[in-house]
Formats: C-alpha cells, sequence, structure tokens
C-alpha cells in the first residue's frame, strides 16, 4: 500500500503503527499532517463504533485509505471501567498523568489479586472505495500499586502482562507489538492487507 492515513494525534501511538506497518506501507501519515483535521467526537458506547467513525471522517477528510484504533483499558474491579473512557478517565483535558493517578485513587486498597484487568483494541480499516473492516485484539493483565517503566505510554507503566513480570512499560516496542491488543488488531489487519496485495 501506498499511503495510509492513521487518524490519531498520539506520537506515541503512530510510532507502534508505523514500526509496525513499515514493511507493507511505504508512507504512514496522521491528523497532524494535514490542515483543517478536527478532532472526532468519541460518543459511540463501544471500541467499535468509536474506531469506525474515527476512520470514516479520516477518509474523507484526506481521500486517503484510513486506520482508526480505539482502545482502554477495562479494569474488572471498577466493573469494566474505564472502558472507552480511558484517554479522559481523569477529565476532559486530563493528560496520561492524571488519567493513572485516579486509576490509583479508584483501587486504593484493592488486592493485588483482585486488580484483574484487560487492554482491548478495536481498529477499524476504511477506504475511499468503500471498503470497511474491523480488527480486534485484547491482552490480559493486572493493575500494579505504582509505575514501572519507561516506554509506551498511558495506562502501560501501570499494566503488568501477564506470563511476562513486567509492565506494559518494559517491553521494547518490538516485544509490545508482538503481544499487545493493537499489537494483535494489527496483525490481523496486515495479514488482510498481504492477502488483498496479493490477489
Amino acid at each position: 500500500m501506498r499511503s495510509l492515513v492513521v487518524a490519531t494525534r498520539n506520537r506515541g501511538k503512530l510510532k507502534e503503527i508505523e514500526a509496525f506497518l513499515s514493511d507493507i506501507v511505504e508512507r504512514v501519515v496522521c491528523a497532524n499532517d494535514f490542515d483543517g483535521f478536527s478532532e472526532t467526537i468519541e460518543d459511540g458506547e463501544t471500541f467499535e463504533s468509536n474506531a469506525l467513525k474515527k476512520a470514516r471522517e479520516a477518509m474523507r477528510h484526506t481521500g486517503l485509505p484510513a486506520l482508526a484504533d480505539d482502545s482502554g483499558l477495562v479494569v474488572e474491579a471498577l466493573n469494566g471501567r474505564p472502558g472507552v473512557f480511558s484517554a479522559r478517565f481523569a477529565g476532559e483535558n486530563a493528560d496520561d498523568a492524571d488519567n493513572n493517578r485516579r486509576l490509583l485513587d479508584e483501587l486504593e486498597g484493592v488486592p493485588h489479586d483482585v486488580r484483574r484487568a484487560a487492554f482491548v483494541c478495536a481498529l477499524a480499516f476504511v477506504t475511499p472505495q468503500g471498503t470497511e473492516r474491523l480488527f480486534f485484539g485484547r491482552v490480559g493483565g493486572r493493575i500494579l500499586e505504582e509505575k514501572r517503566g519507561s516506554e509506551g505510554f498511558g495506562y502501560d507503566p501501570l499494566f503488568l502482562v501477564d506470563g511476562f513480570g513486567r509492565s506494559m512499560a518494559e517491553l521494547d516496542v518490538e516485544e509490545k507489538n508482538r503481544i499487545s491488543h493493537r499489537g494483535q488488531a494489527l496483525q490481523s489487519f496486515k495479514e488482510y492487507l498481504c492477502s488483498i496485495e496479493n490477489v
């Protein structure tokens, strides 16, 4: 594929996606590369609906095939919260530090074995020709009581990955892409792209 627009302004997320697709997509661009690219209002009740909305708007604005994900943290002890509100868990203008602080506050006193959680990703691909496809990923883990690691972004430093004994922020980009929720969805997307390129 020659060009793909990723509907994000998050440079950390873009870096992961570029690394993953570098051998199959010649040029990956994002919202920041275009004038007048307004922020999508993520008002869907599911990760899938938000991802599709973002991809459709990016495709319409740029005329390019578009990829968008809606990812989030689902915590069992919080009845699935923050879920689709993961990016704004501590408020509309919250940053990663604010969201992490609120998560720790809400889980204060919750024992380690009851801090089960999962990162979930819905990835939407939309083309000017009318193709719309969804891809999914999920990785399980637990919420730590304090941050560990300096890689990644978002809730990564607080998420202890099942089977690794390390937080998501302690994994390098290659490891994270291989096992993460976004990595799983991107792998399915990459396999799909390879299949249609070879038709």
